[in-house]
């Protein structure tokens, strides 16, 4: 018989809590560094990013979304990184873009496009436009890696909630090498 990945996942889980696998990774909820890093979900960066930056399990809360960018400033990102500083004792904040990033350049007609292939209707579709809600807007990536970053640094560093003296920096990580480019020194507060 062949596990789907659900089976796969639990039995793979059982053997890791059974042999007690978990105990390398303890750790509790407040970040040893004390650092929020805002960043993509790209596969790539997953454990490199980590590396790349000398963090370990539990030195930082770790934040991913599409483009590691942050977008609204009352939306889900920024709430995240308030909580880290106010309620898990985090001091800085990192955003950390990354060069080959899937969202720059996106275009959202190719997204609806695949949404339609994927089985989303062409009514849904109209009814969210009718209704106001801008899926272009939504769906539109970034031109540039370095322009999103800093655009995100501002968005953070000039918050009305951001605790007074808190550090924004910006970066770019090379999703290969795990080179890291400097784009803002929070310390300074200037683009480099």
């Amino acid at each position: 018989m062949i596990m789907n990945r659900l089976e796969s996942i639990l039995e793979h889980n059982r053997k890791f809590v059974e042999n007690r696998e978990y105990e390398t990774y303890m750790t509790d909820r407040f970040p040893d560094k004390k650092m929020v890093v805002v960043t993509c979900m790209d596969t790539r960066l997953t454990e490199l990013l980590p590396r790349a930056m000398n963090l370990r399990n539990g030195d930082a809360k770790i934040i991913k979304n599409a483009g590691g960018i942050v977008t609204q400033p009352f939306g889900n990102i920024m709430r995240s990184i308030l909580i880290a500083l106010y309620e898990l004792k985090a001091t800085e904040v990192f955003i950390v873009g990354h060069h080959e990033c899937g969202m720059t350049g996106l275009n959202p007609d190719v997204v609806l496009e695949h949404m339609r292939e994927r089985g989303i209707a062409d009514s849904t579709i109209e009814m969210l436009t009718n209704a106001g809600f801008q899926l272009d807007r939504w769906l539109t990536g970034f031109d540039n890696v370095r322009d999103s970053v800093e655009k995100s640094v501002r968005i953070v560093s000039r918050h009305p909630l951001l605790p007074p003296g808190t550090y924004v920096h910006g970066l770019i990580v090379h999703p290969v090498t795990g080179k890291l480019d400097l784009v803002v020194d929070g310390y300074t507060g200037q683009a480099v």
